[in-house]
């Protein structure tokens, strides 16, 4: 049995529960919001929650006023004070610390984001933008100014501010069915449903367009509203979910249908193999800190530097279980932030630490295992450790990332072919006007299996995809193309890149052993035909030359070579000898194909293989 304090859920007092209920209603609604008159037109409106008092405390305005034109004045951020325009007198007035880490979170800058495309369409110019810009502070400490994208020159400022600000949370998104959401703090914690209009029972609102579906705020998200924005690019949440649009990019899907699920873009998904935490019944938020998604006050220059989660977290690693840490003040954040759960936790619990040194809100130890608790369904599971088993104690593989064995699919767009029309108009998302430009592409191929491997930013094994794979074509007002299928250069030269990427599909199996040590596709050389000592690629585009699109590495005559980059610091292909020694170990694998073998403890020894035995079947009849 998993044991769950109480305190603080049974209080004693003189009040019965039915009368308590009573005044707390009365002192809550919005109706206590000192002699406010905005119900007399909102009637039936839901209280956001019940911390939320009156209605002008959030949204400004005036309560006392007769008329919509005067009640309506002065509000903050107009219908939404969550949004930036407004956030420092709505959220930000009774949530000032959230509010800074909201400001500083890379959901808000989209920073990453931005020196990505950079770095793929122009190259690196030393200087760091955000989605506002502002000052903020880094994770050293050190000031961290961000410059405003508005104000960034290029191709790469325009395709941020017309082609992906719109799943930046400080951007409204209200005409793209399946990812349209609101801006600010409400893009999470007041969801839209698909069409972005009001369901709930005030009639003033009803039907209303560019509103979330009820005014209840949503203090716990759930993975729908994820997916409102993390389904383009890397469709981080489709694949969580075992979905799938490859049938939009000519991939072939059984019997050339398209899939039974629509989303943004036209888009329809068809089924796949769900991540196995989803098929478990966890959320995003059930993995995701507050601190993941929220930023934790400082600004960061990209994504993975902000989250704060590993699966060696829950999980342990083959050599050290999970980290624990015992709750023993009553201030704790994660005491705070487990208040809204179905169990809260309680002073003395151990709880799970984070690969950043922070304790989980909702995992913890209990009963000489490791529970996790649903923050929103209240469930628990039991967290499966996997220190000390022989299939993660393998010489070796060490420095390989969890999701480099266990990742069932990784999504990869190949041939991202971008055009840029000057002559023609484009909605720039982020200054709200309409400006000369406009962008369309098209793609070559995608697929989910195999993926490529290499060595990521922190210097593990780590699935990779084209990240970003973009031909760009620049035509002028008169349509005179100026550049056509055009390459950008990356670390000194003209060359096609791949990015370090966790696809959100785990499973419990891992890969077989045999498609690492024996498939070359996904040690980055591609779909190709061996000949000799020497792979010929096949998947080719007619704009990429001689170079294929699914790989980055190229072998002739048994010399390896890299032809392609993996972007972020310190990460980088195979080398040759690293290629032989994996490819090396396949001539192992038909006798000995399990973990527990003797053989795996130890190590790789070429000259074990001159024995009596090995020669007979090494050298055959």
């Amino acid at each position: 049995m998993v044991h769950l304090g109480t305190a603080g859920l049974k209080k004693g007092g003189c009040l019965g529960a039915p009368l308590l209920f009573f005044v707390l209603l009365l002192l809550c609604s919005c109706r206590g919001g000192d002699g406010e008159r905005c119900v007399s037109c909102h009637r039936s409106l839901e209280q956001a929650s019940p911390s939320h008092h009156g209605c002008t405390s959030c949204h400004g305005g005036s309560g006392s006023a007769n008329g919509k034109g005067e009640a309506h004045g002065g509000m903050h951020g107009g219908k939404n004070p969550s949004a930036p325009a407004g956030w420092e007198q709505g959220c930000g007035g009774c949530h000032p610390a959230q509010l800074q880490r909201v400001r500083s979170t890379v959901m808000q800058t989209n920073a990453g984001m931005i020196r990505n495309i950079k770095l793929t369409w122009e190259g690196e110019d030393g200087r760091v933008h955000g989605a506002t810009g502002g000052d903020h502070y880094g994770e050293d400490g050190r000031p961290f100014p961000l410059e405003p994208v508005a104000k960034l020159d290029g191709l790469s400022g325009e395709l941020y501010r017309k082609f992906c600000s719109r799943c930046h949370v400080g951007t409204e998104n209200a005409d793209s069915y399946g990812a349209v959401h609101g801006a600010g703090c409400a893009a999470c914690h007041f969801p839209w449903n698909d069409e972005g209009t009001y369901r709930g029972k005030d009639r003033t609102m009803a039907g209303k367009a560019g509103r979330a579906a009820s005014h209840r705020l949503e203090p716990l998200p759930g993975t729908e509203v994820c997916a409102r924005c993390h389904n383009r690019s890397g469709r981080i949440a489709l694949s969580f979910q075992g979905l799938y649009d490859g049938n939009n990019g000519l991939v072939p899907t059984l019997r050339g249908e398209p899939g039974p699920v629509m989303t943004s873009g036209a888009r329809s998904l068809t089924h796949i193999q769900p991540d196995v935490h989803h098929g478990a019944g966890l959320e995003c938020i059930d993995c995701h800190t507050s601190r993941d998604v929220m930023g934790d006050g400082y600004a960061y220059a990209t994504m993975y530097r902000q989250t704060e989660i590993a699966c060696e977290d829950c999980h342990g690693s083959g050599e050290k279980p999970p980290t624990l840490r015992e709750i023993d003040r009553e201030n704790d954040p994660a005491l705070r932030e487990s208040r809204h759960y179905r169990r809260p936790l309680t002073m003395g619990m151990k709880t799970v630490q984070t690969a950043r040194g922070r304790s989980y809100s909702n995992v913890f130890a209990s009963d000489g295992g490791i529970w996790l608790q649903g923050k929103r369904s209240g469930r628990l599971h039991r967290v499966k450790t996997i220190t000390g088993t022989p299939e993660h104690t393998l010489p070796g593989h060490g420095r390989m990332e969890c999701f480099a064995c266990h990742s069932r699919t990784v999504v990869q767009c190949y041939g991202c072919h971008t055009r840029y029309d000057r002559g023609r108009p484009g909605m720039d998302y982020v200054t709200g006007e309409e400006t000369p430009g406009a962008f369309s592409e098209t793609e070559d191929y995608r697929t989910l299996y195999p993926f490529p491997l290499a060595i990521n930013q922190r210097g593990k094994v780590s699935p990779v995809t084209p990240g970003c794979q973009t031909f760009v074509t620049v035509a002028d007002e008169e349509g005179v193309i100026e550049k056509e299928e055009y390459v950008a250069r990356f670390r000194g030269r003209q060359q096609l890149r791949f990015a370090p990427f966790y696809s959100h599909n785990t499973g419990k199996k891992a890969v077989p052993c045999k498609e690492c040590h024996a498939n070359p596709a996904f040690l980055g050389f591609g779909q190709g035909v061996l000949e000799g000592a020497s792979l010929k690629a096949t998947l080719r585009c007619e704009k990429s030359g001689t170079k294929p699109l699914d790989g980055f590495l190229t072998m002739e005559k048994g010399e390896v070579r890299s032809f392609g980059a993996i972007t972020r610091e310190h990460s980088r292909p195979f080398t040759g000898s690293e290629v032989r020694r994996i490819l090396g170990v396949n001539l192992c694998l038909p006798c000995h194909t399990g973990a527990r073998d003797p053989i795996y403890r130890k190590g790789v020894d070429s000259r074990a293989l001159d024995d009596r035995l090995h020669r007979r079947l090494l050298d055959g009849p």
